[in-house]
């Protein structure tokens, strides 16, 4: 017990240094951790842990709080509007990645079938962990290249799931058929997504009610965590992921009104699990095999990483710009912590040899151990040649451009807007991350750019500072706040109105120093009454 405690305190000291020096070097506290597991198992001759099962769970529930949050922001609303994303590009980077490798591995590295099938399916997959840690935490998420990043490795991580279950039924039971595996497959999901949708929805709902209406923080706090645990306990019940069932359960919790206080309150215990993750990958590493294969693991890396850039930008530039489509895919270009539950499970079922699960494992550890050394400069990268973040936009043409609206998005509300400026005479330009919608402006003989007006490249290029006011029409709070804090921070001298569609919206963009905040219900509640007392009364 002294022993197990001493370990703890050890790991906290260790991780807390580690993360302090390199905040400082700007690098990501994912290293920290990933060195503080190294080190605990040379300092304490932790050896025979490092294939400790109760580890791996403790360590698994880190990615079930990441996945539990993403469910939160991906409701089924807005995953239907990203189905492109999600089972477009999501599945057309995974099978193409994954029949690459898999050709890769047999003709080149004349490997089996079995053994390729696996090595190809779990280096198609990208690290959660590490990618949405950083994308949530920069707010890039909700940039093109984030959204379409996030939707594949959402793809990926519901991949997992059938992966998962074929390699089960090759273990137990080789000599099914694939379609009696697909069908199995199948009807499990159905079943643990029906009980999860139906039957827990009406569940995860009187239990935040009733648990908020007490006042009591510690009670609504166990409501959510018994939700989160419960539904992933009742996916892995079905042969599925932990995350799996954390991940609808956070989708479901989405469309009730109690998410942005399940988000918030939650944040603690996934950073610390999600720390404690990365701490027994750290623990994995043997260093000793490492250096002396250090060429081998580097080589294969690179080729990985090399491979899955270019598919992805292929697949993404079908549908983006080069610049987001070259951002996603190096975004995504590392392999992921899921590699470690398909090497485990292929090697226990005697699928995958000792010697060469060591290998691959040591390959996902430095995979995941480089990218957060390069995943935040990408834009920065990329930006520096290829403009693409602003099409058409000539920075020339807006150094002499003053007293001009900016209207930030162009969908309906801001097609109004523009009718209304149109017929003050006042000049304006659009600007919209969105293809179509920049389209359906040029169409109109609107002045237009695509660009995301979080970033200073595109304010200074509009030369915000010189304009007249900033109309922002967004729908997205998220996005709506990026934006607002990037205009504050470039100029505080600015007239910014910003539309917004109900009292909670309001409240949270209450602490910026915006202008007039414009509530689109309170607003058409006062057009109407105007309405009633002008028209005349009916006898």
């Amino acid at each position: 017990m002294d022993n197990a405690l001493l370990i703890i305190v050890s790991a906290l000291g260790i991780s807390s240094v580690l993360n302090i020096i390199l905040k400082k070097l700007g690098i990501s506290q994912i290293i920290g951790y990933i060195f503080t597991g190294t080190i605990l198992v040379y300092s304490f001759d932790l050896d025979s842990m490092q294939g400790s099962g109760t580890l791996e769970h403790i360590g698994e529930f880190g990615i079930v709080f990441l996945m539990f949050t993403i469910g939160l922001e991906v409701s089924l609303a807005k995953m239907n509007s990203m189905k492109a994303e999600i089972f477009g590009n999501g599945f057309m980077q995974a099978t193409l990645t994954a029949g690459a490798i898999l050709l890769i591995c047999i003709f080149g590295f004349h490997l089996e079938f079995i053994p390729s099938l696996i090595i190809s399916s779990a280096f198609a997959l990208s690290s959660t962990a590490v990618v949405l840690s950083y994308l949530k935490q920069s707010k890039e998420i909700h940039t093109p290249y984030g959204k379409r990043a996030t939707g594949i490795l959402i793809f990926q991580d519901i991949a997992v799931i059938p992966l998962l279950i074929l390699l089960s039924f090759l273990v137990n039971s080789g000599d099914s058929s694939i379609w009696v595996i697909l069908r199995d497959t199948v009807v499990s999901a159905l079943i643990v997504v029906g009980l999860l949708f139906v039957v827990g929805s009406r569940v995860m709902s009187w239990l935040l009610h009733f648990s908020a209406s007490s006042d009591l923080d510690e009670l609504f706090m166990g409501s959510v965590l018994f939700i989160v645990v419960g539904a992933s306990l009742l996916a892995s019940s079905f042969g599925f992921t932990y995350s799996l069932g954390a991940f609808v359960a956070g989708m479901i919790i989405a469309e009730t009104k109690y998410h942005h206080k399940v988000e918030y309150d939650i944040a603690p215990f996934k950073d610390i699990l999600l720390g404690t993750f990365f701490i027994i990958v750290g623990m994995k590493i043997d260093v000793i095999y490492f250096f002396s294969h250090v060429g081998t693991i580097v080589g294969i890396f690179i080729l990985v990483l090399l491979l899955k850039t270019l598919i992805t930008y292929i697949v993404i530039n079908f549908s983006s710009s080069k610049g987001t489509a070259l951002k996603t895919a190096l975004s995504i270009s590392q392999v992921g912590e899921f590699s470690f539950v398909i090497f485990a499970v292929a090697s226990v079922g005697g699928l995958l040899d000792k010697e060469l699960e060591s290998l691959l494992i040591l390959i996902v550890i430095f995979s995941m151990m480089v990218t957060p050394f390069f995943i935040s400069h990408i834009t920065k990268f990329v930006d520096s040649f290829i403009e693409d973040d602003f099409v058409h936009l000539e920075t020339k043409s807006f150094a002499g451009r003053k007293d001009h609206v900016v209207v930030c998005g162009y969908s309906v509300v801001g097609k109004f807007v523009a009718q209304h400026l149109d017929e003050l005479d006042a000049p304006y330009v659009v600007i919209d991350n969105s293809p179509k919608h920049v389209k359906e402006a040029l169409d109109e003989d609107k002045e237009v750019y695509l660009g995301d007006m979080s970033k200073k490249s595109i304010l200074d290029a509009l030369n915000v500072k010189e304009s007249v006011a900033v109309i922002v029409t967004l729908d997205n709070l998220a996005k709506k706040r990026l934006i607002c804090e990037a205009i504050l921070k470039h100029t505080q001298n600015i007239n910014l109105i910003v539309k917004v569609v109900s009292l909670e919206e309001k409240e949270a963009l209450s602490d910026l120093d915006i202008t007039v905040i414009v509530d689109g219900k309170l607003e058409v509640s006062r057009v109407l009454v105007e309405r009633m007392i002008t028209c005349q009364l009916k006898y």
